[in-house]
């Protein structure tokens, strides 16, 4: 029985950040909503990088798969540097059946001016259901026709008239290292399982088991944030051995993600969230600063709706400590920052939120935003009739305990900070 045709992919896997223009993607909606679905209803076997099971280096593997795949479709969004270096590769190893999408804010850079770019719209940590039918269709008709039809797609082979693509001379392996089922093998989980069950632990706030998954996960890939980033969470979210103690580990592993030069908004509020625990267990004034600045910056940075609530939260605790004129100077900031954050959750309830896994965190972080201004409770149910929104889709938000939990405890302390106000 002959083997299944093959389509490698590449690109980042998990949430990556655009640093061009801060957003964060999570690029595992795209694999497994659209090109995943795509290529195997297409009859091809899909396998992704993290999704390969071997010992040692993966540049092996990875290089083997760009030879030999039937199809490669190369993910540029977020301008993953590895995601370029492997399409240059296969343009210089084969002529054609090489597909480039991206999502549709990346700016094609000159290099790739001759590259044909199909784009999809990327709401961040979604894809809506409508751009995930109409872009899973476009990849199959692209799929059908240069499998058809095969044109010359690599711009080497374009310019550079007459090249001949290499050919081996002897047997490669690679039929064996596509079909490998040997039992030492089928052991094996690869990073892609490994990263799933660690995310599963973190959901069910199993974070002992997380932070050994996500450790793992670093074993194979040791350069990737975001496998740090769930590291750094799990760790202070454990509370293990002590709170404190978990809060020193999990800084010490941030560390190898540089947060004082970071741009990564993900990366900034890890350290914002970290430093706030210290302020609160040590009452040492100089996390609370540090907390503010990583804060801050990743607000500027992303303009997100998840630092500028921490960051505005934080300026009324320094406030509220603080002498006179500077109590007054960050009491109105932080209402200045709210104002903003009000402005992004409804830019986000106007545009995408159905679509969004993240409904909950967007209300919850209105109706903070909204206390903290006013002072009273927001009526959310009359609030979002104006954006077209009823009580039906309140009840489609998830609400997890622990979410409920963490938005109760933080407007107890809130309504504290705001009898104290100088204004």
């Amino acid at each position: 029985m002959s083997q299944k045709k093959l389509c490698f992919v590449i690109m980042g896997y998990g949430v990556k950040v655009d640093h061009t223009t801060g957003r964060e993607l999570n690029l595992d909606k795209t694999y497994k909503n659209i090109i995943k679905p795509a290529v195997e209803e297409m009859g091809l076997k899909c396998i992704r990088a993290d999704e390969l099971i071997h010992s040692g280096t993966i540049d092996y593997h990875m290089y083997n798969y760009l030879v030999h795949s039937d199809i490669v479709i190369a993910d540029l969004s977020t301008y993953n540097p590895n995601a370029f270096y492997e399409l240059g590769v296969r343009h210089g190893l084969r002529p054609y059946t090489t597909i480039a999408i991206a999502e549709e804010e990346l700016k094609n850079p000159f290099d790739i001016e001759h590259t044909v770019i199909r784009k999809y719209e990327h709401l961040g940590k979604d894809i809506g259901y409508d751009e995930v039918q109409r872009f899973r269709e476009e990849l199959k008709t692209v799929i059908k026709e240069i499998l058809d039809t095969p044109q010359t797609d690599s711009p080497v082979y374009t310019f550079l008239k007459g090249l001949k693509h290499p050919e081996f001379i002897k047997e490669s392996g690679f039929s064996r290292i596509y079909s490998d089922n040997t039992p030492l093998e089928s052991q094996r989980e690869s990073l892609s399982t490994i990263i799933e069950k660690g995310k599963t632990a973190l959901e069910n706030n199993d974070f002992m088991a997380a932070k050994l998954l996500f450790r793992q996960a670093h074993e194979i890939d040791k350069n990737d944030s975001y496998i740090i980033q769930n590291i750094v969470l799990a760790t202070y979210k454990s509370e293990f051995p002590t709170y404190e103690e978990s809060l020193f580990e999990a800084l010490r592993t941030l560390d190898l993600l540089t947060p004082n030069s970071s741009t990564d908004p993900e990366t900034l509020g890890l350290a914002g969230a970290i430093h706030k625990r210290l302020w609160e267990k040590m009452n040492n004034l100089y996390y609370l600063n540090q907390s503010i600045k990583f804060y801050e910056k990743g607000f500027y940075i992303k303009r997100d709706y998840y630092n500028g609530i921490n960051f505005a939260f934080l300026l009324n605790v320094r406030g509220s400590i603080s002498e006179h004129n500077n109590a007054v100077a960050d009491y109105i900031l932080a209402n200045r920052v709210r104002q903003e954050v009000i402005e992004i959750c409804n830019d986000i309830i106007r545009k995408n939120f159905k679509d969004r896994s993240d409904k909950y965190w967007v209300i919850a972080t209105l109706e903070e935003a909204s206390f903290g201004l006013n002072g009273e409770p927001l009526d959310t149910v009359k609030y979002l009739s104006q954006f077209n929104l009823n009580e039906d889709d309140l009840i489609e938000i998830e609400l997890r305990n622990w979410k409920k939990d963490t938005s109760e405890i933080q407007f107890q302390k809130l309504k504290s900070l705001l009898e104290k106000s100088p204004l």
